[in-house]
């Protein structure tokens, strides 16, 4: 597979470890890509376009100048075929880590920055949305090297904050993004399962493409608890409730399955791509679900 960005690793290293995880993550990745059925997933040639001041010269394409004495560039599929926005909560109850060594919104972080540099080395555009109570950073979506430092650098400078209702702030993010595309959340959807839905639909009506990743820590899932433990609110400051988990197992385990379907449900009838990603799977499972569906949309 030819890359389309090139990364100095040396160079990196000052903008942070997030950079350099995300950039381990995806080329190891692709290095399984050949391996898999993803293999024919590649950097295409579409057409030649007129070479302007200020293109790569890199994309002239030398023979044709040789023929015509005239300057054409090489356009590729993935150029300008996605526009890819991806938005990432950052409300407090993503601050909830568990067991694992990240926290939902940490595994976020490395999902959404993969994803980037993913997007970027395809030639995709890739911009970014963070919120809590509001909306933190809205970046346009770019295609060249230096936008994913900037898009790194916000999800690095962002942290969870307080309680918010999600569907308000993806009704407003959805009005603000102008041109359709695909639009990827990374979320642990807690919130109204209805107001989410249309939210969702809102997105799908201004014609993006969306792929939903529901993401949990499996202590959310599983309910492990065993003795008495103190559950804290994170989206409420001093808000405890100290509670015997065996008494409540059987209907948190039921409560949430409905919840986690009723989600899946709404997702589908709004004609959105659902995933459920746990914090303790591999980060790479969610490039494999993206460029799945990447492949389909070609």
């Amino acid at each position: 597979m030819a890359s389309a960005l090139q990364f100095d690793p040396t160079s990196l290293a000052k903008y942070g470890h997030l950079t350099l995880i995300a950039r381990q993550l995806v080329e190891g990745f692709l290095t399984g890509v050949h391996k898999s059925p993803y293999k024919g997933f590649s950097v295409e040639f579409a057409e030649h376009r007129q070479y302007y001041p200020g293109d790569e010269i890199r994309h002239i394409d030398w023979r044709v100048l040789g023929k015509t004495d005239r300057y054409y560039i090489k356009e590729y599929e993935e150029e300008t075929n996605l526009k890819a926005h991806l938005l990432v909560d950052a409300s407090g109850s993503m601050a909830y880590k568990g067991a694992n060594a990240a926290s939902k919104f940490e595994f976020a972080r490395y999902v959404a920055a993969s994803l980037a540099y993913l997007m970027l080395h395809q030639r995709d555009a890739v911009g970014l949305a963070t919120h809590d109570t509001q909306i933190r950073d809205l970046i346009p979506p770019r295609a060249n090297s230096k936008h994913l430092l900037r898009v790194i650098n916000a999800l690095e400078q962002t942290k969870p904050g307080g309680e918010t209702a999600l569907a308000p702030l993806w009704d407003r993010v959805a009005e603000q993004l102008k041109r359709r595309g695909l639009v990827v959340i990374l979320s642990d959807c807690f919130g109204d399962v209805g107001h989410l839905q249309r939210a969702l639909l809102h997105f799908r009506h201004r014609h993006h493409e969306v792929l939903l990743f529901h993401i949990l820590a499996p202590e959310e899932i599983e309910f492990p608890f065993k003795k008495w433990t103190q559950f804290r609110n994170l989206e409420v400051a001093g808000n405890k409730l100290l509670v015997d988990p065996l008494q409540l197992r059987k209907h948190y385990r039921e409560n949430f399955d409905r919840f986690c379907k009723e989600l899946r449900d709404a997702a589908g009838h709004a004609r959105v791509d659902y995933q459920l990603i746990r914090t303790d799977e591999p980060v790479d499972r969610a490039l494999g679900i993206y460029l799945t569906k990447r492949q389909n949309r070609r």
